[in-house]
């Protein structure tokens, strides 16, 4: 018996009150021809430097090592603006479109004539919690849904096999904020993600019995479920809008069906050699990352609507993210190469199996870092100018929206927040941001709040 049947079935009709209330609050499907299907974001967490991949600027050559001075008070994050810092490493033009990108990420810019270059991306808070929460919810507090919850709870599945939403957390430890960043918030708990910890002996917690647990059967499983059954009908009562007790059966369900189809996507045995090198698997410092973007092709594939990858934890020092606060060349320079390769694999091969035509590849961070040196080596915080990019999903290749100034230290182009590049993500789904709502405490809330716009030069 599925999770439906089971509530109109159960507790003497307070079950089909209750699935009632849980269906009228459903997402509201498409809005218009969607051109995508599905998103893999790629998430930075610890702010990647628009002015040492993305974002060219000759003005930090030319002016490299004198005193920094963009015309204005600059108050930092920790520190006193530094000398004028160039990249540590060069720049060429790539592509038909002749887009500048660092040798930092030599792969990836071989792919920039299917890449949307967002340069005038902006965020409201400096600091590295608040602003993840925003460019993942579109808030700078707690408690709001992530992007991909917005997601799961407007479309829905693909695949009743696999979940709707899933992250891929980078193993070293998870970003500021935690979970909390790929939480459902106040949307029906069934939208939060599954967080799958690619590579680990357990990549999904308590999916199997501990092989130690001799003492479990299938007989002890059918009965203990049958108990479940008639706890959850008992505590159902004087409960129906509580949509914890939907989420707890549906999580059940989905353990049932993870149990046959997990180890089959997450399995990557059967890939050729070829792939595997494409993700740059046959070297140490790609595999993690190389694995991780292949799961990802693996799991959208196969149906699941937003898969979303990060590289950089929150774990202190030594750097472990993108946070290059001490020694930007070694930071960006280690994590750069550990992604390059992967995320170029990544395009190439959705593009190859024409799975690009109809999924969003969306890369972003949570702001950028100053053109200016903190000490002698590292760059701060910049939440007035920073790059992302889409690719997929309809978006045009080879195209560059907004600016930074010369210094590539604020947007004077066309500024860009989290709730622009989200409309405009929901919309090449088929989803009209402004319509997309969920009322919680008596506000019509939205993944967009009261802003947004369509970014209409970008999409097809």
């Amino acid at each position: 018996m599925d999770r439906r049947s089971f509530l109109l079935n159960s507790g003497g009709g307070l079950g089909g009150v209750a699935l009632s209330s849980l269906m009228a609050q459903e997402g509201g499907g498409l809005h218009h021809k969607p051109r995508a299907k599905r998103v893999i974001q790629l998430f930075m967490s610890g702010a990647a430097s628009q002015c040492d991949t993305f974002d060219y600027k000759p003005r930090l050559i030319e002016k490299a090592g004198q005193k920094w001075d963009p015309g204005e008070k600059v108050e930092l994050f920790q520190s006193n603006p530094g000398v004028v810092m160039p990249s540590p490493w060069g720049w060429k033009q790539y592509g038909k479109c002749g887009k500048w990108v660092s040798d930092l990420f030599p792969h990836t810019a071989k792919c920039v004539d299917d890449m949307a270059f967002v340069q005038s991306m902006m965020t409201k808070s400096n600091i590295h919690g608040p602003a993840t929460f925003m460019q993942n919810t579109g808030f700078i507090l707690p408690g709001f849904p992530s992007a991909g919850a917005w997601v799961s709870y407007a479309l829905g599945s693909l695949n009743d096999k696999l979940p709707v939403f899933v992250v891929l957390p980078d193993p070293r430890g998870l970003p500021p904020n935690g979970s909390a960043n790929w939480s459902g918030g106040f949307l029906p708990a069934t939208h939060q993600a599954t967080t799958v910890r690619v590579g680990s002996a357990h990549p999904i917690y308590d999916l199997e019995a501990p092989a130690s647990a001799k003492y479990i059967t299938k007989e002890g499983d059918r009965d203990g479920l049958a108990l479940l059954e008639q706890v959850n009908r008992r505590h159902m009562q004087g409960r129906e809008g509580d949509s914890r007790l939907e989420a707890r059966i549906a999580s059940y369900e989905m353990a049932a069906k993870l149990q046959l189809s997990a180890p089959e996507v997450l399995g990557i045995e059967g890939e050729s050699d070829a792939t595997r090198k494409l993700y740059g698997m046959d070297q140490e410092i790609t595999a993690d990352l190389g694995r991780r973007c292949l799961v990802g092709r693996r799991l959208i594939e196969r149906g699941v609507r937003f898969v979303q990858i990060w590289s950089g934890a929150d774990n202190g020092f030594p750097r472990r993210n993108w946070d290059s606060h001490e020694n930007l060349a070694k930071d960006h320079g280690e994590l750069g190469t550990a992604l390059d390769k992967p995320v170029a694999g990544l395009l190439e091969d959705l593009k190859a199996r024409g799975l690009l035509e109809d999924t969003i590849v969306y890369w972003t961070t949570e702001f950028g870092r100053m053109p200016c040196s903190q000490g002698s080596l590292g760059r701060d915080h910049n939440p007035n100018g920073f790059t992302s990019w889409l690719a997929g999903g309809g978006f045009k290749g080879g195209v560059s929206y907004g600016a930074t100034d010369e210094w590539s230290y604020k947007a004077v182009e066309k500024p860009v927040y989290c709730y622009d590049v989200h409309a405009t993500l929901l919309h090449q789904l088929g989803i009209d941001h402004t319509r997309l709502t969920y009322r919680n405490n008596g506000i019509d809330r939205r993944l967009t709040d009261v802003h947004g716009q369509v970014i209409r030069e970008l999409v097809g």
